[in-house]
């Protein structure tokens, strides 16, 4: 990616976006290449990249099939499912516990 122009933060021209900027306007970068990228300075680290690609050459977001959304509703429910207790939690299980909190800290539920 040596060859493509890089911008400061706020500084790139009219007719570039990012990923989530096409997407709010309906569009996909439909398999183009990176156009640009813009950089994010930061303290004592490297800078954040994000990748532009132009906004007319974008196409629009294929839409939702029953099957997909089917597909999309299971992979959600199974997030909620603990598979310590079995039991659906209510919420999306944390992946820094791997399971709901009544299992992951069995004690303090003792103690209340």
């Amino acid at each position: 990616m040596g060859s493509v122009p890089v911008y400061r933060w706020r500084l790139a021209p009219d007719g570039l976006a990012t990923r989530r900027q096409l997407r709010a306007l309906g569009l996909r970068p439909g398999g183009q290449d990176v156009a640009a990228q813009v950089e994010r300075p930061r303290r004592r680290r490297e800078p954040l990249v994000a990748y532009l690609y132009r906004v007319e050459q974008a196409k629009p977001v294929r839409p939702m099939t029953p099957a997909k959304r089917v597909a999309l509703a299971k992979a959600n429910a199974a997030r909620r499912v603990c598979p310590e207790c079995r039991r659906d939690a209510g919420y999306v299980i944390p992946p820094t516990l791997g399971m709901c909190t009544p299992c992951a800290f069995p004690e303090e539920q003792r103690a209340a």
